[in-house]
């Protein structure tokens, strides 16, 4: 396949879009508000981009994107990324993104120290901010001081941090966003 191919998918929390190349993954859109935005975003992303049917590989990353999306434990060790163009330290960084265990989460700081980096904790969150592959490297996983769980990259969609470690199973005590009080995540209890 010379060029990229994508495809757009059905989950539990919308319509993601895939975007990869002979190399693997090159990114993983989550849902923006109307499917035709999630197409828009992930074409200007990846504009060499032409809609395909996904190979094996790539189905079986959907698979565990959509599992995910259920609230299933589902990792991708097996996933191949196409790193080309992403710098030595972001590759850092989602390895070790990739690395934290389902229902945990880490701050930036603890991700820079454990990466011998403890002055570039803005660089992690840097890095994060633009993860491509949303989901399998799961940077949601990772929060700035003080837990905040509001919006988590480029790729993010309408999707919170709050949303996607809720659907894990994951709770976080912090101050809740607008989108969480707009689509919460469990129905509200009647009163005693």
């Amino acid at each position: 396949m010379a060029g990229r191919g994508y495809a757009v998918f059905d989950t539990a929390i919308g319509r993601c879009g895939i975007v990869w190349s002979d190399s693997g993954i090159s990114g993983v859109q989550l849902p923006e508000a109307r499917e035709m935005d999630t197409r828009r975003r992930l074409l200007r992303l990846f504009p060499d981009a032409r809609e395909l049917r996904p190979p094996a590989t790539i189905e079986a990353a959907i698979e565990g994107i959509v599992a995910t999306s259920r609230g299933q434990a589902s990792d991708f060790p097996d996933v191949v990324l196409d790193m080309s163009g992403i710098s030595a330290f972001n590759q850092r960084i989602y390895a070790f993104a990739r690395a934290i265990p389902r229902g945990e989460t880490r701050t930036t700081h603890e991700v820079a120290v454990a990466l011998r980096a403890s002055g570039a904790v803005h660089s992690v969150a840097q890095a994060l901010a633009k993860n491509p592959f949303m989901i399998i490297v799961p940077c949601h996983r990772v929060l700035e001081a003080g837990n905040g769980a509001d919006r988590i990259s480029l790729h993010g969609g309408v999707i919170s941090k709050r949303r996607l470690l809720g659907i894990e199973g994951t709770r976080l005590s912090s101050i809740k966003t607008l989108l969480d009080v707009l689509l919460p995540l469990d129905p509200p209890r009647p009163p005693h």
